[in-house]
């Protein structure tokens, strides 16, 4: 699992052998959710509710950085870190 960003205790990750629609995932103790890039909605899983906002604000900041990491998962190509939310 390639580690993007990490903040507050979530891990955020991008699959290689991944689908569409574009999306990265959410880690928090044992709970994961997958979030889509393109509305920023929950696709899969679950999170508490405070996570899942810490996860949204920071994902809207960097939107076009996910969008980026997206493409290079499609080109098998390195991903780039992504500064945590502070």
């Amino acid at each position: 699992m390639p580690e993007i960003s990490r903040f507050f205790g979530i891990v955020i990750a991008m699959y290689f052998k991944e689908h569409a629609p574009p999306h990265f995932h959410a880690k928090y103790e044992e709970q994961r959710a997958a979030f889509s890039i393109l509305d920023l909605r929950i696709i899969e899983g679950s999170l508490p509710r405070r996570v899942t906002a810490l996860v949204l604000e920071w994902a809207y900041e960097h939107r076009d950085e996910l969008m980026e990491n997206w493409k290079r998962v499609e080109r098998r190509e390195d991903l780039l870190a992504i500064e945590p939310l502070e």
